[in-house]
């Protein structure tokens, strides 16, 4: 399993300024994590508690049909293009990124052991999509386009654009190029794939797509570039088995949830992500989206205005040591920072015995393996000597097992820190207005008022819509 260490956070190592006298806080809300974790586990199968992410690891089923359709379409192209956003893509570009051999879409088919190149279509700037056209042959190309409503204007313009042109290319043979994951019943791309014929899969109901990583969201671009989905949903369950765990002093995303909870209260108000691993680096970019927009309201349960949120932050050791760590040990004490370490990596790396009578012959015949984690470590001294809180989360070994262990425990630590702070964890009405916004000055039927009153707000643009 994953371990996870807080000792840098506890008072006996930065003192009671900044620190926590941890064990006591453990003890003093040893009932209230009980009962946020009983609650959690109990509810998780109710319609409408949106915690039913909380049993993707148990789909047997629809990992033999996504393995099995991963397996009809090997060979047959020779690249996977990813249209989605937010949710819908981070995962997915966190475990590709992580899981995939480095530089995976300049390795020949060969290297690649047949499976195809993976591209993400996760924003719409029209010179990064023209950009992709212009490297791409479509028709060698498997179009995977995920929005659960149909209506997330960023992915279906990207896929207005594309459908329209593997039609024009292939015709009605255009639909093999294409697969879904979509809502099982109703919405627009619903629509279209039943009309078109296209195959599909399921984002199943109550699951927000920041939680989405373990359904076929991810699972389905996992598949389609070889990575073992099986073994993956195998390290979910058994961090599942573990956190079901009511007691405090044994359940490490409770731990961690519950550390931020009380740093916040401290002033802690910012959490940095910052793993020793480059293939751990867009882990980061995933965790920010789902602390911020999991935690981040205006209002709690009980109605009352109370703008809470822990503001997340990606770094990445060791590059970040020469930006970032500068104002972590020096500047404002307001973060809690989570280190991610690597037991062990794929490779080994040794540094030749050259330059040994020079300022770097320390290094000579040293491995950088050893030089990495050396980083991590003083890394970690080194802020804690600056009286600044962290938290450390140990993996073994980057593989399938350990990042759905890990992925998986920082869910369900946002969970039990959403009902610690009071609030819906699983809503973001501050993401609606800005969607609102768009659909009027995009001109959809229906917000012809909203329209309007934006003519007023809108006194200068340099562009027209």
């Amino acid at each position: 399993m994953i371990s996870f260490d807080w000792k840098n956070a506890d008072a006996s190592a930065i003192g009671n300024e900044h620190g926590l006298e941890i064990k006591k806080e453990f003890s003093n809300y040893k009932k209230q994590i009980a009962n946020i974790v009983s609650e959690l586990y109990s509810s998780k199968d109710q319609h409408g508690k949106w915690l039913k992410w909380m049993n993707l690891g148990y789909q047997d089923e629809l990992i033999q049909e996504i393995n099995q359709y991963a397996q009809s379409v090997k060979g047959k192209f020779d690249n996977l293009l990813v249209l989605g956003i937010g949710g819908s893509a981070l995962g997915g570009i966190c475990i590709t990124e992580a899981l995939l051999k480095p530089y995976w879409n300049i390795l020949d088919k060969n290297q690649r052991n047949d499976f195809p190149r993976i591209f993400f279509v996760d924003n719409i700037d029209p010179d990064q999509i023209n950009g992709l056209f212009d490297v791409l042959d479509l028709k060698k190309t498997l179009v995977n386009v995920i929005t659960k409503s149909g209506t997330t204007a960023e992915t279906m313009s990207a896929f207005m654009i594309i459908q329209e042109r593997l039609e024009k290319e292939l015709g009605d043979s255009a639909k093999e190029n294409i697969v879904t994951t979509t809502d099982r019943n109703k919405g627009i791309l619903r629509e279209i794939t039943n009309e078109k014929g296209y195959k599909s899969f399921i984002v199943p109901d109550d699951v927000g797509g920041r939680f989405s990583v373990f359904s076929a969201v991810g699972l389905l671009p996992f598949a389609l570039t070889g990575i073992n989905i099986s073994e993956m949903l195998k390290g979910v369950r058994e961090m599942d088995d573990a956190l079901k765990n009511t007691d405090v002093e044994k359940n490490i995303a409770a731990q961690n949830a519950l550390i931020h909870y009380l740093m916040d209260k401290k002033g802690k108000n910012l959490s940095v992500m910052m793993p020793y691993s480059s293939r751990l680096r867009y882990v980061s970019d995933w965790y920010v989206q789902l602390w911020a927009e999991s935690l981040g309201k205006e209002t709690d349960l009980d109605g009352n205005v109370a703008n809470i949120g822990p503001t997340p932050l990606k770094a990445l050791g060791a590059t970040d040591q020469h930006s970032q760590i500068q104002l972590y040990n020096e500047g404002p004490n307001d973060k809690l920072i989570n280190f991610i370490r690597v037991g062990c990596f794929d490779t080994e790396l040794r540094i030749p015995e050259v330059l040994m009578e020079t300022g770097v012959g320390y290094l000579g015949g040293k491995s950088v393996n050893k030089l990495m984690n050396a980083e991590a470590d003083a890394t970690r001294i080194a802020v804690t000597d600056f009286k600044k809180p962290n938290v450390n989360i140990l993996v073994p070994k980057v593989n399938e097992y350990y990042l759905g262990q890990l992925l998986y425990m920082l869910e369900v630590q946002t969970a039990i820190a959403g009902a610690l702070y009071n609030i819906d964890t699983f809503n973001q009405p501050g993401v609606e207005q800005g969607k609102n916004y768009t659909y009027a000055l995009m001109g959809r039927k229906g917000y012809e008022k909203t329209a309007k009153e934006l003519e007023q707000k809108l006194v200068t643009s340099i562009c027209q819509y």
